[in-house]
């Protein structure tokens, strides 16, 4: 019976995986000037043509690992247009900066003039992932060297000035250990250092910090996760300190799963499974309609971001992968009904039966509230991502279960 249910989730993700795929490679690609378009309507057509640097960066690392990891995406037209967005990134997402290396730009106009800068390390992240990825199905190695560099700089503004990034500590601003950065610093330490041990040993310190920093997030005796702490892990006051956001602790949950299954740390395993993973499916599942909400608060208030109750399309992505990967490594039959929970949610409300790919954003009710395909925050990364993933486990589970 487990067989039949893995080979039946493996082929709707297959054949959703090779959609999504089609839809990007019809729809996103800039001929003129490089790189991609993401705001795409739902039957993709470009309603903005600003390009938003940390989802090119997203796009070129997809492109990469389909290309260098499944066959079925072995494809020129894949490879010529990461290369297309990588060149695009090179050229146009440095802005320069006085006193200081620069930063990515947010946003470019099309043909690749800076719009916006943020005060936050995302958009150089997500260059560094996209250019490592890039490096491998090139052979470029001096691509590899300044992927890198950049995450040296990354490092520095996190751990030692953060005054590159242009954010003046005010009297009344308190520092804040917010989950998001040492995921994405340890999300890359794993990118960089896979299958090169001498990377992975110059950053072996810094993931180890990551990994402590985001357990400074399991707060109330263990009862909560909270999305911001204090630098010395304490809760802060406020709404601030009581937000929670359990998609974030559901990707948590399986990077640190990711970095445990790597180093055999089964106490760390538990703790994502119990904590970030479980912990955070029954504070955030919608008993009354079903999927998982968007914003929490710990203590019961109505938080006060206005879209706390809508259902996305990432936090359902990151529970799929999260229960599959906890359910591949113990084989607790409890975590494969948890992705059952959240599959069945998900693709029956997300995908899009007529144009293809996803909606993003549903209402508490489940019915689409927003019908573009991508914007300023959804493009080519999360989806794809997940059912690649997804994909591969099964592949895994799958070849377990023939061979015993």
């Amino acid at each position: 019976m487990t067989t039949d249910r893995l080979e039946g989730y493996r082929a709707r993700i297959q054949a959703e995986l090779d959609q999504v795929v089609a839809y990007w490679l019809k729809h996103s690609h800039d001929k003129v000037y490089g790189g991609f378009f993401t705001c795409l309507a739902k039957d993709g057509k470009i309603y903005d043509e600003l390009k938003y640097v940390w989802l090119q960066g997203r796009q070129v690392w997809m492109y990469c690992r389909l290309y260098r990891t499944m066959d079925r995406f072995h494809l020129p037209e894949i490879l010529e247009a990461a290369k297309s967005g990588g060149e695009f990134l090179r050229r146009f997402a440095w802005v320069p900066s006085a006193g200081s290396t620069g930063k990515c730009a947010f946003c470019l106009t099309r043909d690749g003039q800076p719009v916006k800068v943020q005060r936050t390390i995302f958009s150089e992240c997500f260059y560094v992932m996209a250019m490592d990825e890039l490096s491998r199905v090139t052979g470029d190695e001096e691509m590899q060297a300044h992927a890198e560099s950049v995450m040296d700089q990354l490092v520095h503004w996190v751990r030692v000035d953060p005054s590159g990034l242009g954010q003046p500590q005010l009297s009344g601003d308190r520092p804040v250990n917010s989950m998001a950065v040492p995921m994405m610093l340890l999300c890359l330490v794993e990118q960089l250092g896979e299958g090169r041990p001498g990377v992975a040993e110059k950053y072996s310190e810094v993931g180890s910090w990551c990994v402590q920093q985001i357990l400074q997030h399991v707060q109330r005796d263990g009862n909560a996760i909270l999305e911001n702490v204090s630098t010395d892990g304490k809760e802060l006051p406020g709404c601030q300190g009581r937000l929670q956001n359990p998609g974030h602790a559901l990707e948590a949950g399986w990077f640190l799963l990711q970095y445990a299954a790597g180093r055999g740390d089964q106490e760390l395993k538990k703790v994502a499974v119990d904590k970030f993973l479980e912990l955070s499916f029954k504070a955030g599942w919608d008993p009354e309609h079903g999927g998982l909400l968007y914003f929490l608060d710990a203590d019961g208030h109505c938080p006060t971001q206005l879209e706390w109750s809508m259902k996305l399309w990432w936090p359902h992505c990151e529970a799929l992968v999260a229960f599959l990967m906890a359910y591949s490594q113990t084989k607790e039959p409890g975590l494969l009904d948890r992705f059952t929970q959240v599959y069945d949610y998900t693709f029956s409300h997300f995908p899009d039966a007529e144009h293809g790919e996803w909606f993003g954003y549903l209402d508490r009710r489940g019915s689409v509230e927003l019908n573009f395909k991508g914007g300023p925050f959804k493009g080519f990364f999360h989806v794809p991502r997940c059912l690649f993933l997804c994909e591969k486990l099964l592949d895994a589970l799958l070849a377990e279960t023939r061979s015993s």
